[in-house]
């Protein structure tokens, strides 16, 4: 599967002479269960976009790659190991949010070791894909949200 890139954003408000921000580059797994349901996080309230739902990953470092980056982050949050060998691209998602930027780099994960746990306090659940409308994600997360509703 080619990733598609996707490029949504909030109208720009920014001065035409300000210099462009970098986009933040974010790692992000969509997690397969055997029975094909998605395994979703809850953000925490004092962060961005706090209090919704979504797919469980993080900020891929300098020197990183997106794969490094997953297995890293899925580590750290959720208390698994990912099986590299079982990852595969699906999406990238451009979006501004009007204060920030990211890049959502997103791959469909269906192998991994350890019993997925909140390590950082947050709210995980395995959710049927049909059930994912359901949710209230970030703005970004649209296209992820029917990418995977598309992998049935």
């Amino acid at each position: 599967i080619c990733p598609t890139t996707i490029f949504a954003s909030m109208p720009n408000t920014v001065p035409e002479n300000a210099a462009p921000r970098a986009a933040l580059h974010v790692a992000v797994g969509v997690i397969l269960g055997a029975d094909r349901k998605v395994l979703l996080s809850k953000r925490a309230k004092n962060v961005h976009q706090g209090g919704l739902w979504e797919f469980p990953g993080g900020k891929v470092a300098s020197g990183e790659s997106v794969a490094q980056a997953l297995r890293r982050e899925l580590e750290e949050e959720l208390g698994i190991r990912i099986h590299l060998q079982s990852i595969s691209p699906l999406i990238e998602v451009a979006h501004d949010y009007g204060d920030r930027r990211v890049l959502l780099d997103v791959w469909t994960i269906d192998g991994f070791s350890g019993e997925p746990s909140g390590r950082e306090g947050q709210l995980v659940e395995w959710v049927a894909l049909g059930e994912l409308g359901r949710r209230d994600f970030p703005a970004a997360n649209a296209p992820i949200v029917q990418a995977v509703q598309g992998l049935n």
